[in-house]
C-alpha cells in the first residue's frame, strides 16, 4: 500500500508564523439554545488557528469534520467554549478563533391584540483562545423604533421617528444570553418592533414612541449605562444607526467602554 504524503505537516523555512489560518464563510446548520428551547438556524462560520513558523500548512478538512461531528449538538455559551478548545486540540494549535454568525428569531406578542409573530435578529458569537486564555464575545443587532425629542418639542402635532439598528458587541464571562441583550435594548428604545400588528397595536406603538422620545445619543448612553453596571461584562461597544425619515442619511452614535 502506497503511503500518501502529508505535505501540510512538512517543514517551512521562511520563518514566518501565521496568526490566523483556516476556513472562512462555511455555511452550516446548527442549533443554538434559547429561552424557548433549541433553535435551529443556518450559520456562517470562520474557523482559524495559529500556525507556527516551521509548519507549512494546517489541516483544513479537520475544521469541517469538527462541525460534522457536532451537528446534533445544541450550542450555547459554554458549548462554544468547549468547541473552541476542541478545535485547537484537533488542529494541534495553541491559539485560535471560532466565529459564528446566524439569524436568531424570537416570538413577539403584539401589545393590544396579543397576536404572535416572529422577529429576526443578527447574532455573532466568537470564541477566542490567546496565550492560553479563553475569551467569549457576543454581538447582537437589535432593530427598534426611536422618536426625535427635538421634532416633538418644536412641532404643534406629531414628530418624526425612525427605525434604528442598535448593535452591542461585548466580551463577557460566559453566561450572557442573547435574549438578555435583546430585552435590554428594547426596554431602552422609544418602542419595540413587531413582525405583525393589528390596528389597535399600531395605535399603541405609535403613541408609545411619542411618549418616549430618544435621540441616537440617548439610545447608546441608556444601553451603555446598563452594560457598565453588569459585572459579567468586561468591555463593550454600543452603536446605533437611526435611519432618518426626513433625511437621506442616518444619525449615528457609538460608545466604547472602557
Amino acid at each position: 500500500m502506497n503511503v500518501i504524503p502529508d505535505v501540510q505537516s512538512s517543514v517551512d523555512v521562511r520563518n514566518l508564523p501565521i496568526q490566523q489560518v483556516g476556513i472562512k464563510n462555511l455555511r452550516f446548520p446548527l442549533q443554538w439554545a434559547s429561552s424557548n428551547g433549541p433553535q435551529a438556524t443556518v450559520a456562517h462560520l470562520t474557523m482559524t488557528v495559529y500556525l507556527p513558523a516551521e509548519q507549512k500548512g494546517t489541516h483544513m478538512s479537520r475544521f469541517v469534520q469538527l462541525m460534522e461531528d457536532e451537528a446534533a449538538t445544541v450550542l450555547d455559551a459554554q458549548g462554544l467554549q468547549r468547541l473552541t478548545w476542541e478545535m485547537l486540540k484537533r488542529l494541534d494549535s495553541a491559539a485560535g478563533k471560532l466565529d459564528i454568525s446566524f439569524p436568531y428569531f424570537r416570538t413577539k406578542t403584539a401589545p393590544v391584540s396579543g397576536i404572535k409573530s416572529l422577529l429576526d435578529y443578527d447574532v455573532r458569537v466568537v470564541g477566542t483562545v490567546e496565550a492560553g486564555v479563553y475569551h467569549a464575545e457576543l454581538q447582537v443587532l437589535i432593530p427598534v423604533t426611536s422618536l426625535c425629542p427635538c421634532s416633538k418639542e418644536i412641532s404643534q402635532y406629531g414628530a418624526h421617528n425612525q427605525r434604528s439598528h442598535v448593535t452591542i458587541n461585548l466580551r463577557h464571562s460566559g453566561d450572557m444570553q442573547i435574549d438578555e441583550l435583546i430585552d435590554l435594548v428594547e426596554e431602552q428604545a422609544s418602542c419595540q418592533l413587531y413582525g405583525l400588528l393589528k390596528r389597535p397595536d399600531e395605535k399603541y406603538v405609535t403613541e408609545r414612541a411619542y411618549e418616549n422620545p430618544k435621540f441616537v445619543e440617548d439610545m447608546v448612553r441608556d444601553v451603555a449605562a446598563r452594560l457598565r453596571d453588569d459585572a459579567r461584562v468586561s468591555q463593550f461597544t454600543v452603536e446605533s444607526e437611526n435611519f432618518e425619515s426626513i433625511h437621506n442619511h442616518s444619525a449615528y452614535a457609538l460608545i466604547q467602554y472602557p
